[in-house]
């Protein structure tokens, strides 16, 4: 039988901190949109707070992540054995779908317009689409972010089938190469999904990457991107 998550953070808590008392621990699962899992120390008392999807996960999965978020809190060295398992476990097609099919349906989506002030994302994705997927792509919703994100250039949400972009490159002295390749970055996101292979999630698979590189113009705007 599975020990409960209160003595599974106590007993993670001895083995960071032996000489330490363990202070009063406040667990709860909570319906988050996502994996999340946050620790504070508040007034002596260690608040944790885990997605519901960890709920009924492995107890080597509830104590590789009392592991990590306490070694985090501390300051300490994170084994990596409690990391690869925590990795592995939300890493795995099945946990990876759930969470995704809980994005959908419990997460909003902020958007704003795909119209810009000097470029309307829908033209450059149809401009795109012909240019190097002979129009076949089928199109996401389109939006500008809602701030001047620097960070987040631009990213594919698959939960909800938007493509997002910065609002950093809606201005004149944004040169067209540099959005047409951002966007043809996200669309080959569409062309190829994430696979999960040996508990890894791959991304930027070899396809997507010998595909990214037919892009024209690719080192110009890669460069461009950098100042950003």
């Amino acid at each position: 039988m599975s020990q409960p998550i209160y003595t599974v953070f106590a007993e993670e808590y001895r083995g960071l901190r032996p000489r330490a008392p363990v202070p009063e621990l406040e667990i709860r699962f909570r319906r988050f949109t996502s994996l999340n899992t946050t620790i504070r120390l508040r007034e002596g008392r260690l608040i944790v707070r885990l997605s519901d999807l960890l709920e009924y996960a492995p107890e080597s999965v509830h104590r590789a992540i009392a592991h990590i978020l306490l070694a985090k809190l501390y300051r300490k060295p994170i084994e990596p054995i409690f990391s690869d398992r925590y990795r592995r476990y939300t890493q795995s097609e099945a946990v990876s779908k759930q969470a995704e099919r809980i994005r959908q349906t419990r997460g909003r989506k902020v958007l704003t317009s795909p119209k810009g002030h000097h470029y309307d994302l829908d033209e450059v994705f149809e401009s795109v689409n012909r240019r190097f997927f002979h129009g076949l792509l089928g199109r996401p919703t389109l939006t500008w972010s809602a701030h001047v994100a620097k960070r987040m250039l631009g990213h594919y949400d698959a939960a909800h089938n938007t493509i997002v972009v910065s609002r950093v490159f809606d201005r004149p002295g944004t040169p067209r190469y540099a959005i047409e390749y951002l966007l043809y970055h996200e669309m080959l996101h569409l062309k190829h999904p994430v696979t999960v292979r040996a508990g890894r999630r791959c991304v930027h698979g070899p396809a997507f990457q010998a595909e990214e590189r037919l892009f024209p113009e690719l080192e110009l705007a890669k460069e461009y991107l950098k100042r950003l």
